[in-house]
């Protein structure tokens, strides 16, 4: 694609495209009820803002949300961290996935690599979910207790968590192209009493059998009582040879019962989610079933403007907290879109055929994938029937002008496209679509309601038109209730509230401009970020140190101007030892199989010395501001370093990549 102007002009909704969406029906209750009149979004998200209480209140009201006890108060402390929402309430998530049910739509469209499309009723899913919340009760689980699940984006994965939530256990789920340590290193903090896998899956035309993962983590996995295995790979696979209690997955759907729905307060846990920061394990994050509620009723309604009869869909794993927004399309009545595969096998064009088999409404991605649509030369506006295709969503990294144009240009141009950023941290999008607003090369449109997002200075002043840290500074009801297993909330506050205390600092840059969109710069921490799934690199050091011949090793992830992300690795070899391509395959197969296919370094590059500071800690935020373009002076204080001359080296290989050189480099 050409190149193109961030800030380009590229789409309007029409008059009527915004009188039918459901922001201006929202805004006309707020008249109607309230006589609360904003006569454009930027003036309703300045009072979403200004009148939190007032704001969530009437979230709570217009969504007619089912609470068996009311609150007593909206916010009853407003200190981050440790809000406190929707004091005295009692509900239950799984209730309000499931009352918008209907005859005239399925709850759940499935297709995998080597299964044809097939659908869900509403009927059937209750019914399902039913039966293995029951059975779940029959095992022993019950309120608090964990439910773990190694599984991928498929309808059993679904009615689990349903299950799980329906009678007041906490859900957590990792996808399988996970390998067992990474895997272990979640599950084993938060000590789940069932494990719920599967046999194996097929990714890329190709089978990958689990089970000698499922049962090293058996053994793993302190307190687990019993593993539930779906037999997804091999439909005849028995539970022979496991070292634990091991049942089928169609034991559990033999169980009968009506289904009910455990009352738990606002803040109960409903799942917990895993981002990783530099040092240490997973950050094991708990939210709770009124935050996750109410925001993704906001999202998903508001800001995505789903309904009834709307299709949803985003390309997610279990591992990736687009899974967890995904479910949540069930919330205001969508019909949800589940995918397990690959999306480039057998080519590029297998999603934009699932989009039109579907007749899928809202297509959302990574802007990754769009990228690679673009580079592998895809016209999906072409070659498929995309009549039914209102949106397209796009999150995990910053999506370039160039991937901007290429969805009016090949894909489809009456079309709305938001690009949206948020985090596993809140399980949400905070800067994101509007259906009101015009859409703008390389910006995201707004910032979300109730979401009241700065961009701070190196002071921590506001700035607008200006790159600065992305913060919130007010709470918001899917931030976490805290981190398992953290007394005092320790990691907690460091992950978030060090840099400024009583704000939270999300790691990422942005600048808010002068119209009141926003623009991305990707991640301003060390944290990996591989198309919205975040891993530490302690994670990737461990993995990559295990084998014989690196000595140290440091990994980076960069958005450059331009290319997009890159993510190189760099190692220190054993004297004698040649960084070849067998060692290079070698080292890439390891990333693959004990992480993730995903977090496979796009260069690995033989250094010298990897930069410490005198304390020994590996200097990743200044290597990534050198490949950045920042001089060597801005980047670092070579007086803090043990090693100050090891920087010539990055600062070379920077500047081959300023030069365009980088890749032949690696």
């Amino acid at each position: 694609m050409p190149a193109v102007e961030e800030g380009l002009l590229l789409w309007e909704p029409s008059a009527d495209f915004k009188e039918r969406s459901e922001m201006r029906r929202y805004m006309r209750w707020l008249a109607e009820r309230k006589g609360l009149r904003f006569d454009t979004y930027h003036d309703l998200w300045r009072w979403s803002v200004g009148d939190l209480e007032a704001f969530w209140a009437s979230i709570w009201e217009y969504f007619e949300i089912r609470a068996s006890r009311p609150y007593e108060r909206v916010l009853a402390s407003r200190t981050m961290p440790g809000a406190r929402w929707f004091s005295g309430a009692e509900l239950n998530y799984a209730e309000h996935a499931l009352r918008r049910a209907s005859q005239e739509h399925p709850a759940v469209l499935f297709a995998s690599e080597d299964r044809p499309l097939a659908a869900l009723s509403w009927n059937d899913l209750r019914a399902q979910v039913a039966a293995v919340a029951a059975a779940l009760r029959n095992l022993g689980v019950g309120r608090g207790d964990r439910v773990a699940a190694y599984v991928p984006n498929i309808p059993e994965a679904l009615v689990a968590f349903l299950a799980t939530a329906s009678i007041g256990a906490i859900w957590s789920s990792c996808s399988p192209d996970f390998g067992s340590p990474s895997v272990a290193d979640r599950f084993r903090q938060i000590e789940p009493k069932v494990l719920i896998a599967v046999d194996g899956y097929r990714y890329n035309g190709r089978p990958y059998d689990r089970r000698p993962v499922v049962a090293e983590l058996q053994g793993q996995l302190p307190g687990l009582e019993t593993t539930v295995l779906i037999p997804y790979l091999d439909p005849g696979a028995g539970t022979a040879g496991f070292p634990g209690k091991t049942v089928r997955w169609d034991e559990l759907l033999r169980e009968g019962g009506p289904l009910a729905f455990e009352q738990v307060p606002f803040d109960h846990p409903l799942w917990i989610l895993y981002s990783s920061g530099t040092t240490g394990l997973p950050k094991p994050i708990v939210q709770g079933h009124g935050g996750i509620l109410l925001e993704h009723l906001k999202m998903t309604a508001l800001h995505c403007d789903l309904r009834p009869g709307d299709r949803f869909f985003w390309f997610t794993t279990t591992g990736w907290m687009m899974w967890n927004f995904l479910i949540g399309g069930l919330l205001v009545g969508s019909t949800i879109l589940l995918y397990d595969g690959s999306p480039g096998y057998p080519d590029m064009n297998t999603l934009w055929r699932f989009a039109e088999e579907t007749r899928m409404t809202l297509f959302g991605t990574s802007a990754a994938y769009i990228s690679a649509c673009m580079k592998a030369g895809v016209e999906p506006g072409r070659d498929f029937d995309l009549s039914a295709l209102k949106s397209i969503g796009s999150t995990g990294s910053p999506l370039s002008p160039e991937g901007f144009l290429w969805v009016y240009d090949r894909v489809k141009q009456d079309l709305w496209l938001a690009s949206v950023s948020g985090g596993t941290d809140l399980c949400t999008a905070f800067v994101g679509g509007c259906p009101l607003l015009p859409v703008y090369a390389g910006e995201l449109q707004c910032r979300c309601l109730g979401a009241d997002v700065q961009a701070f200075d190196e002071q921590g002043r506001p700035v607008i038109d200006e790159v600065g840290e992305l913060v919130i500074v007010q709470p918001m009801p899917s931030m976490p209730l805290f981190f398992w297993n953290d007394p005092g909330d320790r990691r907690y506050r460091e992950s978030y509230f060090e840099m400024y205390p009583g704000v939270w600092r999300h790691g990422d840059w942005i600048k808010i401009t002068s119209r009141g969109s926003a623009v991305i710069y990707g991640r301003s921490d060390s944290t990996i970020n591989r198309m919205g799934v975040r891993m530490g690199t302690s994670e990737i050091y461990r993995v990559v140190e295990d084998v014989p011949e690196v000595v140290d090793s440091l990994v980076v992830d960069v958005e450059l101007p331009g290319r997009g992300p890159y993510m190189p690795l760099f190692v220190v070899l054993r004297e004698g030892v040649e960084l070849d391509d067998a060692l290079r395959d070698r080292i890439r197969q390891r990333i693959r199989t004990a992480l993730s296919p995903r977090h496979v370094p796009d260069d690995i590059v033989a250094v010298p010395e990897v930069p410490r500071t005198l304390n020994g800690k590996k200097l990743e935020v200044p290597i990534k501001k050198l490949l950045l373009g920042v001089p060597r002076e801005k980047a670092v204080n070579p007086d803090s370093m043990s090693n100050p001359h090891s920087l010539r080296f990055f600062e070379e290989f920077a500047r081959q990549l300023r030069d365009g050189m980088g890749e032949a480099t690696g």
